[in-house]
């Protein structure tokens, strides 16, 4: 039987970025990204699975001893765990691999079957249901305290292979995704009850990564994340211009590690882990969105000059998480500036960094590695990477 086929409208976005909106059987978003010059056609299978219903949305509970918010998402029990290359839930669908996917793509982005956040939101929109307890004042005190999980999980595939990670991608295909983060950042700022926007990548075993497929996640939440609401008590204290004057610090010292035209890579002064660096614009960007063609263009080559020189650290590569920090929808966007934060718990080629009493029970961290002595490292293996075409 030939499978049905959908044309998806087409959405110019930058860079000759092309956005396909389309829909999964269960109700889901799936939204494809075009490559500038892609070699796809127009036409899309249509998914044609028959899928159980979407779960409901998650509840969050308040820790009132700390203020965080928790959310208890018991359907994630249910994702998927390093299932065999030929069952690749990301890749794209065949006869024998009933997948997420229904067609090829280059940059694909869809709702997350399990996630930890929505599909509910603060108020109805389309066809996303309104949560039944409004936050209203997540801060008011009080024990017992639950709400509804509102907000919107999303899976970022960044190519159909089924191995690699972002640092493997080619630059066009870096370009497309950076593309596709700007866009649903802004997307997802303008739902209801959406606070915060966090695109991320988790990459290897030893960070619990369960899937192999080259892939990252975006979150949508209800709330300021708690290490975004130590930034915004940062900035009050010393300043809306602190990341200015962290760039000019960092640059002045000996911890910079890629220096670009748009763009600064160092080791902060006082880092946490083995390996942890950061990314900022030279320019104040509160998010993706804020970012200029020019700013965007660079950091797909400078993002991926990075990524492989971190790689050149240790024969085999090295897991790490890839937080892009970026400032809340409603606050503090004046000082709050996008910011990569990539850490890794390896502190030599065959030892891990256990996060044990002093740092998770306590929040002290000791640091393994003098950040200067990380930095001389980091800043030799992206030299042998070179400049990237």
């Amino acid at each position: 039987m030939t499978p049905s086929v959908v044309i998806p409208a087409p959405i110019p976005l930058g860079a000759g970025v092309v956005k396909r909106p389309t829909r999964m059987p269960d109700g889901r978003e799936l939204i494809y990204y075009d490559d500038a010059g892609t070699t796809l056609s127009d036409e899309r299978r249509v998914d044609e699975r028959t899928l159980d219903p979407r779960p409901a949305t998650a509840t969050m509970r308040r820790d009132v001893l700390t203020g965080d918010w928790i959310s208890v998402a018991a359907a994630r029990q249910n994702r998927a765990h390093l299932p065999p290359a030929d069952l690749d839930p990301l890749a794209p669908q065949t006869p024998t691999n009933p997948s997420e996917v229904p067609d090829r793509y280059d940059v694909v982005v869809f709702e997350n079957r399990s996630p930890s956040f929505g599909p509910a939101l603060a108020e109805a929109i389309g066809d996303a249901p309104a949560g039944e307890n409004p936050p209203g004042d997540l801060d008011a005190p009080g024990l017992g305290r639950t709400f509804t999980s509102v907000g919107r999980c999303e899976v970022v595939c960044f190519s159909p292979e089924r191995e690699g990670s972002f640092g493997t991608q080619t630059v066009a295909r870096a370009r497309t995704v950076i593309e596709a983060w700007a866009d649903r950042t802004s997307v997802l700022s303008a739902l209801p009850g959406v606070q915060q926007v966090f695109p991320f990548e988790n990459r290897g075993e030893a960070i619990g990564v369960t899937l192999h497929h080259p892939h990252g996640q975006i979150y949508a939440y209800p709330y300021v994340t708690p290490r975004t609401r130590l930034l915004l008590q940062a900035l009050e204290r010393e300043g809306t211009d602190l990341f200015a004057r962290i760039l000019d610090f960092e640059q002045a010292g000996p911890r910079v590690v890629l220096e670009a035209e748009h763009w600064l890579a160092y080791v902060p002064f006082a880092a946490r882990w083995p390996i942890e660096v950061h990314l900022a614009p030279r320019r104040h960007a509160a998010d993706f969105a804020e970012l200029t063609a020019a700013e965007r263009d660079e950091l797909a080559r400078v993002y991926l000059r990075l990524l492989r020189g971190v790689d050149r650290l240790y024969p085999s590569p090295t897991p790490y998480i890839a937080a892009w920090h970026q400032a809340p929808v409603h606050v503090g966007r004046d000082g709050a500036r996008l910011h990569l934060q990539l850490t890794s718990p390896r502190r030599a080629a065959d030892k891990l960094k256990y996060l044990a009493g002093s740092e998770a029970a306590m929040g002290a961290w000791i640091g393994d590695v003098p950040p200067e002595q990380a930095a001389e490292r980091l800043r030799a293996a992206v030299a042998e990477v070179g400049e990237i075409a």
